[in-house]
C-alpha cells in the first residue's frame, strides 16, 4: 500500500513537471530577458503553497493555479506580470505568504493585481449574503488594473471545465452565476472564444437534457456540416488564390447556447436554424489595406451567392464598443441554405479571439482608448451612492448584452449607444447636467419627445431648460446604466430635501404636543405607520400623506411616545424569521420534499413557470409568501441562484397523489378542417385529462393554439404533446413556461 502511493506521488510531480512546461511553451512568443526566472519562482512557491492540498475531483491543487495561467497565457493572450499573478492567485489567501512578501519577491505591479484577486475571491462563495455587492466590489477593483478581470475569468473558466467533481448544487450555483454575470463580462471585454464556451458549459450544467439533445443533432448532422462546407468554399477559395490573397476559410457550426437560445427565442427547431453555420474568412493583409481588402472578399462572395441585403453588418467602419471588428453578411448557399460568412483580417480576428489583451499587442490600435473609456464609465456607475446592490446590478446588465446604435451630435462627433436607447439617454450621455435639464431634443432637425427611440446615424441636439428637473416616469424612458443611475440619484437628492422640510414640520408638531423630538420616539412613530425608515415618515409628512390630526392620539409617558390605545410595538425584524424559515426548511436531509406532509412549511408553485412533479425543481424561500418551488430552467432560475444562493434549498417530489397541475401547451400549423376536433379529442378521450381552456387564433391559413390543461406530473404532459405533434397539420407543440 505504502509503495503504491509512492509510485503515484511520482506520476504525479512528473504530471505537474510536464504541465509547467506546456505553460512555458505558449508563454515562449511574449517572454523577454528575467521572465523565466520570474514564472519559475511564482511556480515554486505555489507548489509549496499548496503541495498538502487536493482538489475535489482528488487531483493535486497545483494542477488549477498552472491550468489558469495557461488560460491567460494561449486564450487571452496576456503576458509574463498575468501568468505570475494566476500560479500566485490564490497563495496569499490559502496560505501565510503576505502581500508584503509579494512585493518583495515580484514587485508593486504583481502585488496590487494579487490583492484585487484576493479582495474578489470570496465574491460568490456560499456564505456571502448578496453576490451582488461583492461582484460590485470585484469590478471596483477592476479600475485597478483590468487583468484582475481577465485573471478571474481565467480561474472561472478551469472552475467551468471541472465542475463534473462538484455536487448537483454547487453545480447548479457556480453554473447560474457563470450565465448571469461572467459570460457577459466575456462578451464585454471582447473575449469571444471564452464567452461563448462559458455559455455552452452554463447551460451544460443548468439544463442537462436540452445540452445533449444539442450537441447529439450537432453530430448527426456533422459529416453532411462538412460537405457542404467543403462544396460552398471551392470557388471562393479558388479566385482568391488568383488574386494573391493570403488567407483561411474555416467553417463550423454556432455554439450550443447560442442554438438554444434561437430555438427558445424564435421557436423554431433545430433544423429550421437558417444560419447554423458559419463561414469564417481571415485574411493576412497591412493595416493600411484592410477595410478595402475586406470589401474585396466581400465583393468575390458575393459573385457567388447571393446576400441577404437587411443581414449585412460592417462593424469594421465602426467597432463595436468592445473592440469588435469584422465584415458579416448572410448569403443564399448551396441547397438553398442561409450561411453566415465573416470576413475579418489577422489582427481582427486576434482582437475578437482574445479582446483587449490583444489590444496591448496592437498598440496602434484605433480603438485603445475604448477600454480606458468602459473603465471610466463604470467606475461612474460604482462611484453613484446606489443603495440596492442588486438594482446596479440589473443597470450593469442591460448595458452588458446591449446592441449598439451610432449617433452623432451637432457637431458630427460619434457616441456608441445600445439598441432601443432614447434622447433622453443620449442627453445624459452627453453630461450629467444635460440630462437632467433635458425637455426634449430634436432629431434630424425634427423636434421629438424625451422618451423618442433613436437609430443608427440619427443626429441628435438636446434642448434644455433651467426650469426641468428630473421625474419619476423618466426611469421608464431610459436603458442605459449611466442614466438610469443619475435619474435615481436626482430624485433620490430630491426627496431628501422634502424631507427635510418634514423634518422641521414634525419637530414643530411635537414641540407643540410637549413630545421629546428623539430619534428613538421618531422610529416608533415610523413603525405605528408601518414605514421603513425616519426619512420616509419625514416625506409623507411633508407631502401631507400622513395627517398631522392623528397626532393628537399620542403622548409621552416614561421619556416614551405611546398611542393612547396602548405602547407602540416595533416592527419584527424579517431577518431572523427568514433565516429560521431557511432553517426549517433545509430540515436535517438539506432537502426539501415536495408532496410529502410538511409541518409550518408554506410552498407555492411559482407561476412564472409552472412546475409540475417530475420537473427539475428548487425551492426559494421569500420573505412573505413562504417557499416557492420554480423549475430550474425557469426564467428567473439564474437570477435567484447567483444571488440569493442561500435562500435556495434542494427540492424534489415524492411520488404524488393524483393531484392535477395546471401546464400550458402552444400549438402552432396549417389551418385544416376538422383540426381543433381532432385536437380536443386527443386531450379528452386518449388521456382522461381535463381541459381548462382552448383558444386558437387563425390568420391566412396558419393557426396558433394555447390549450390549458390538468396533468399529474411531466411524462403525462410529454405523452400528450407526443400524441398532439402526431395530428395532421399540427407544425409544432412546446410548453408554456408561464401564462
Amino acid at each position: 500500500m505504502e509503495e503504491q502511493s509512492v509510485i503515484d506521488i511520482e506520476t504525479e510531480k512528473k504530471e505537474i513537471l510536464k504541465r509547467y512546461r506546456g505553460l512555458l511553451r505558449v508563454c515562449r512568443r511574449t517572454l523577454e530577458k528575467g521572465d523565466k526566472l520570474l514564472i519559475r519562482k511564482a511556480f515554486d512557491i505555489a507548489l509549496e503553497a499548496h503541495k498538502d492540498m487536493r482538489r475535489k475531483s482528488g487531483e493535486p491543487y497545483i494542477y488549477h493555479p498552472i491550468a489558469v495561467a495557461h488560460i491567460c497565457a494561449e486564450e487571452i493572450g496576456l503576458g509574463t506580470t498575468s501568468v505570475v499573478c494566476a500560479l500566485l492567485h490564490d497563495v496569499v489567501e490559502d496560505t501565510d505568504l503576505t502581500l508584503d512578501d509579494i512585493r518583495v519577491l515580484f514587485g508593486e505591479k504583481e502585488a496590487k493585481i494579487i490583492d484585487g484577486l484576493t479582495k474578489i475571491s470570496g465574491v460568490f462563495d456560499q456564505g456571502s449574503s448578496l453576490q451582488a455587492e461583492n461582484f460590485r466590489k470585484m469590478l471596483l477593483t477592476l479600475s485597478d488594473d483590468v487583468r484582475v478581470i481577465l485573471i478571474k475569468l481565467a480561474d472561472r473558466l478551469h472552475n467551468m471545465r471541472t465542475l463534473d467533481s462538484m455536487k448537483r448544487d454547487k453545480q447548479l450555483k457556480i453554473a447560474s452565476e457563470t450565465l448571469y454575470l461572467y459570460a457577459p463580462l466575456a462578451h464585454r471585454l471582447g473575449l469571444n472564444a471564452i464567452k461563448s464556451e462559458l455559455e455552452d458549459l452554463g447551460l451544460k450544467y443548468t439544463e442537462p437534457e436540452t445540452y445533449k439533445e444539442i450537441e447529439h443533432l450537432l453530430e448527426e448532422s456533422e459529416p453532411e456540416r462538412k460537405k457542404f462546407i467543403t462544396k460552398f468554399i471551392e470557388p471562393i477559395k479558388e479566385i482568391l488564390e488568383e488574386q494573391g490573397m493570403k488567407f483561411k476559410i474555416f467553417g463550423r457550426p454556432k455554439s450550443i447556447f447560442s442554438i438554444h437560445n434561437k430555438i427558445k427565442t424564435k421557436g423554431v427547431t433545430f433544423e429550421n436554424i437558417f444560419d447554423l453555420l458559419a463561414i469564417r474568412i481571415v485574411i493576412d493583409t497591412p493595416l493600411d489595406k484592410e477595410k478595402a481588402d475586406c470589401w474585396r472578399v466581400y465583393s468575390i462572395v458575393t459573385d457567388f451567392y447571393h446576400p441577404s441585403p437587411e443581414r449585412l453588418r460592417d462593424w469594421i467602419s465602426t467597432p463595436k464598443a468592445n473592440g469588435y471588428e469584422s465584415l458579416h453578411a448572410t448569403v443564399m448557399g448551396p441547397e438553398g441554405k442561409w450561411v453566415e460568412v465573416q470576413i475579418r483580417t489577422v489582427r481582427m480576428n486576434e482582437l475578437a479571439e482574445k479582446g483587449y489583451a490583444a489590444h496591448w499587442k496592437y498598440k496602434n490600435s484605433t480603438n485603445e482608448n475604448q477600454l480606458d473609456d468602459w473603465l471610466k464609465r463604470i467606475r461612474e456607475i460604482l462611484e453613484s451612492p446606489e443603495e440596492n446592490a442588486l438594482e446596479f446590478l440589473d443597470d450593469f446588465k442591460l448595458n452588458l448584452f446591449a446592441e449598439e446604435i451610432f449617433v452623432f451630435t451637432p457637431r458630427g462627433e460619434l457616441k456608441t449607444l445600445p439598441v432601443n436607447s432614447t434622447a433622453l439617454d443620449f442627453a445624459f450621455e452627453i453630461h450629467t447636467k444635460i440630462g437632467e435639464k433635458c425637455i426634449g431634443a430634436k432629431v434630424n432637425h425634427k423636434l421629438v419627445p424625451l422618451s423618442y427611440k433613436l437609430k443608427s446615424g440619427d443626429q441628435v441636439e438636446v434642448l434644455t431648460s433651467n426650469k426641468q428637473t428630473p421625474k419619476e416616469d423618466w426611469l421608464g424612458y431610459v436603458v442605459t446604466a449611466r442614466a438610469k443611475s443619475k435619474i435615481k440619484n436626482a430624485l433620490k437628492e430630491e426627496r431628501r430635501k422634502v424631507a427635510e422640510e418634514g423634518r422641521e414640520i414634525l419637530e414643530r408638531k411635537f414641540h407643540h404636543l410637549k413630545i421629546d423630538f428623539t430619534v428613538s420616539n421618531i422610529n416608533d412613530l415610523a413603525n405605528y405607520f408601518k414605514l421603513p425608515t425616519s426619512q420616509e415618515l419625514f416625506y409623507r409628512v411633508a407631502v401631507g400623506n400622513i395627517d398631522l390630526k392623528h397626532l393628537k392620539d399620542f403622548r409621552q409617558e416614561h421619556g416614551k411616545i405611546v398611542h393612547k390605545s396602548g405602547s407602540i410595538k416595533k416592527e419584527d425584524n424579517n431577518t431572523k424569521t427568514l433565516e429560521q424559515m431557511v432553517e426549517t426548511a433545509r430540515g436535517k436531509s438539506d432537502m426539501l420534499v415536495i408532496g410529502e406532509n410538511l409541518q409550518k412549511i408554506d410552498y407555492k408553485l411559482a407561476p412564472c413557470c409552472n412546475p409540475i412533479p417530475g420537473d427539475d425543481v428548487f425551492g426559494f424561500i421569500t420573505v412573505n409568501e413562504g417557499i416557492k418551488i420554480h423549475r430550474v430552467n425557469c426564467p428567473n432560475a439564474l437570477q435567484l441562484l447567483s444571488n440569493y444562493a442561500y435562500r435556495v434549498v434542494k427540492a424534489k417530489w415524492t411520488t404524488p397523489e393524483l393531484i392535477a397541475f395546471l401546464a400550458g401547451i402552444k400549438i402552432t400549423g396549417i389551418d385544416e378542417v376538422g383540426l381543433v376536433n381532432n385536437i380536443t379529442k386527443i386531450i379528452s378521450n386518449e388521456h382522461n385529462i381535463n381541459m381548462r381552456s382552448i383558444s386558437f387564433d387563425t390568420n391566412d391559413g396558419t393557426f396558433d393554439g394555447t390549450i390549458m390543461v390538468f396533468v399529474h406530473d411531466t411524462n403525462h404532459l410529454t405523452e400528450l404533446m407526443k400524441k398532439l405533434r402526431t395530428v395532421n397539420g399540427v407544425l409544432t407543440v412546446t410548453r408554456i413556461d408561464g401564462q
